[in-house]
C-alpha cells in the first residue's frame, strides 16, 4: 500500500524560506510523477509543482516560478519543496501527491488533481505579512 506523507510546514515571515518533505512508502521514486498542490482558506486546491518520473523535468506554476524548487532524494524516497521569498499569498495547506500511470502526460496532466492516485493529509503552511 503506498502512502504519502508531508511534513515541513510552518510559521513564517514574509521574505522566508521553508522546506517541505514528501515521503512516499511501497514503491521508489521513479515509478511516480510527484506533484505538490495546495488549497489557500476559501479557495480550490491548485497545483503548484511537478516532477517527472525521471526526476530532471520539473514544472511549476507561474506565481511560484523562481521562488519554489522541487527535487528528490531516490535514497530516501522523499520529495521536497523549497520554498523561497515566501509572501503572504502563498499560505496555504500543502498536499503531495503520487502518480502512479506509466503513460506520455503533458501540462495539463500534470496540473490536473485528478491525475493523481495517492494523496497526503498535508502541511499547513503560513506566512506572517
Amino acid at each position: 500500500q503506498v502512502q504519502v506523507v508531508e511534513s515541513g510546514g510552518g510559521l513564517v515571515q514574509s521574505g522566508g524560506s521553508l522546506r517541505l518533505s514528501c515521503v512516499v512508502s511501497g514503491r521508489t521514486l521513479s515509478r511516480y510523477l510527484m506533484g505538490w498542490f495546495r488549497q489557500a482558506p476559501g479557495k480550490e486546491r491548485e497545483f503548484v509543482a511537478a516532477l517527472s518520473r525521471s526526476g530532471e523535468n520539473p514544472y511549476y506554476t507561474d506565481s511560484v516560478k523562481g521562488r519554489f524548487t522541487i527535487s528528490r532524494d531516490d535514497a530516501k524516497n522523499t520529495v521536497y519543496l523549497e520554498m523561497n521569498f515566501l509572501k503572504a499569498e502563498d499560505t496555504a495547506v500543502y498536499y503531495c501527491a503520487a502518480d502512479r500511470s506509466l503513460g506520455w502526460v503533458d501540462l495539463d496532466y500534470i496540473a490536473r488533481q485528478s491525475s493523481y492516485d495517492y494523496w497526503g493529509q498535508g502541511t499547513q503552511v503560513t506566512v506572517s505579512s
